[in-house]
């Protein structure tokens, strides 16, 4: 049980996160000029890399499987079949992040310091090979990763 309720926490954590960055932070964004909304992104990127994120991010996955486990093994089948579908939608969630946003985040950083280059084009551009598609997958990953966290909440309730 104690393995469920730290895979629902996780989960529903990084559902917030992405549900934030669909709800505010990129509309907040898409008022901003060019060099603002590369900056800003740029260092959100740097930002987010950190224990207390990658905790969640990452154990989310490893506790739903434990989670899935551990009700097999104790032949407990009620929430299995919500257990499989949360990690199934987690790690799709996972799998758009590694494959689109990460390689995307990249992309962005790799145009460079939006503040120490002259030319108004490259920020620009930088913008909007990302932005539109950046957009459009993270709220793929908020829908999985929200689905993942009502399944968990129905393994719970069926527990």
């Amino acid at each position: 049980m104690a393995a469920l309720v730290a895979a629902t926490l996780t989960t529903g954590l990084v559902a917030g996160l992405f549900y934030a960055y669909t709800c505010s932070v990129m509309p907040g964004l898409r008022r901003a000029g060019d060099r603002t909304f590369v900056e800003t992104m740029q260092r959100i990127n740097v930002a987010i890399l950190n224990g207390w994120f990658l905790s969640c991010f990452l154990g989310a996955a490893v506790l739903t499987a434990l989670a899935l486990a551990l009700h097999i093994a104790a032949d407990v089948p009620r929430p299995v079949a919500w257990l499989v579908a949360a990690l199934v939608l987690y790690v799709a969630q996972l799998a758009v992040t590694f494959s689109v946003n990460v390689p995307l985040n990249n992309e962005l950083e790799a145009a460079g310091a939006p503040d120490r280059v002259a030319d108004p084009s490259v920020p620009a551009d930088a913008r909007r090979r990302f932005e539109g598609r950046w957009v459009r997958w993270n709220l793929v990953r908020t829908l999985t990763s929200t689905a993942a966290f009502a399944c968990l909440l129905g393994a719970l309730v069926s527990g």
